[in-house]
């Protein structure tokens, strides 16, 4: 089977637009977030909103079809051991080393500890106790902050691999057919009804905590896109379907959008009922946006693009770095006082600048560094043949 270049090069997009949205976060206003600038501003609400609606479904998404690949060959037990080393290492290692210094600073702006990075891990490691609503995950003492995808990929991982013995059986199989069978309209319409479902019944009661056991809404919502992106796979008619929908699903998405905007701004404000609605919009923009992005990255991604090697082995490190070094810097540029403008754009480029750094003249360089973040061992040169002649010192290969 030849390499889906579009599918690697929309995994690595999509994981640098996690970090683009995470700076953004830093600026936007009214939005919590673990440090604010002074900068902040109103405008960023929407197009903030624009992307949250479906961004990290992406994600999930591109994460179910590489689900897809890793379990051909593996038996469910083998394919939860190594996806347990790949994320669940990683997580902890995050947790202990990389994520402490984000609560620091955000209990340091405002004003619950006294400065010292030092004496507040001491407290940090054996857990607290600290003032209710400290940092995210206060409560039990530590957190994850935005590593909190690793633990949910995790979770459904070993929940797919589960049921791999129902996705083999024949009502699997039936259902999958289904899926990949779906064409035109009925591929815009038929995948949004249990995400509008979902809406209606988890929604009003279960707000997004990202902490594992009260998210049963997020849940809802990831598993079912994990699910439809195992499905997807590289069917190459339901790819060229989505490819065919490309323009619609781009001017249904933007309608959509608009609808869910003006229903934000007017009747859902103030009604209960027209939040509803305007939830069940979101779901159809977040679809549609979905088939769109998919369809547009088939037509131009799929080919093997110089820097996609480079980036595939790249996107884990970066994921697990990116927002200590957002935070980090933020804290660094604030009293330089660049304005509003100019400092966005330093963070951005001095993040990605930092990931770069840490990543290939560090992680990537390191033999025990890399499954602390993700990457698998590096392959080894083979051995010379002690029979052969022995190549002049000093000669490349």
């Amino acid at each position: 089977m030849n390499r889906r270049h579009d599918i690697d090069a929309l995994r690595a997009l999509a994981f640098a637009m996690v970090i683009v949205y995470h700076v953004g976060m830093y600026y936007v206003a009214d939005w919590a977030w673990h440090i604010k600038s002074p900068h902040a501003a109103e405008w960023l609400q929407w197009p903030m909103r624009a992307v949250n609606l479906w961004r990290m479904d992406l994600v999930f998404l591109i994460s179910g079809i590489a689900f897809g690949f890793l379990r051909r060959g593996l038996s469910p037990a083998r394919l939860i051991g190594a996806r347990s080393l790949r994320l669940l290492l990683p997580l902890a290692f995050g947790m202990a080393v990389v994520v402490p210094y984000q609560p620091y600073v955000q209990m340091l702006d405002q004003g619950l500890i006294e400065p010292g990075f030092a004496a507040f891990l001491g407290r940090y490691f054996t857990g607290g106790p600290w003032p209710k609503g400290a940092f995210a995950g206060s409560d039990v003492g530590v957190t994850w902050n935005h590593l909190w995808y690793l633990p949910y990929l995790w979770l459904y991982t070993v929940v797919l691999a589960l049921l791999s013995p129902v996705l083999d059986s024949g009502p699997g199989q039936w259902l999958r057919l289904a899926f990949t069978r779906l064409r035109g309209a009925a591929l815009l319409v038929l995948p949004v009804f249990p995400l509008m479902l979902y809406s209606f019944t988890l929604w009003p009661h279960f707000p997004p905590t990202h902490d594992l056991i009260h998210d049963a809404w997020l849940h809802a919502v990831y598993f079912t896109l994990f699910l439809y992106g195992h499905w997807l796979g590289v069917d190459a008619g339901l790819w060229a379907a989505l490819r065919r929908l490309r323009w619609i699903a781009l001017a249904l998405a933007v309608g959509a959008f608009a609808l869910h905007v003006g229903l934000r701004v007017t009747l859902a404000a103030t009604d209960p009922g027209w939040r509803q609605v305007a939830r069940l919009v979101a779901d159809a923009y977040l679809w549609t946006s979905l088939v769109a992005v998919l369809g547009w990255a088939h037509h131009t991604l799929n080919r093997p693009w110089p820097w996609l090697a480079w980036a595939n082995e790249s996107v884990y490190p970066w994921y697990v770095l990116h927002q200590t070094l957002i935070i980090g810097l933020a804290v660094w540029l604030a009293p330089l006082a660049f304005g509003p403008w100019v400092e966005p754009a330093l963070l951005l480029l001095g993040t990605a600048l930092g990931c770069w750094l840490i990543t290939d003249r560090l992680v990537r360089r390191v033999a025990w560094l890399r499954p602390l973040f993700g990457l698998r061992p590096r392959a080894q040169p083979p051995h010379p043949n002690p029979a052969s002649p022995a190549r002049p010192a000093g000669r490349s290969v």
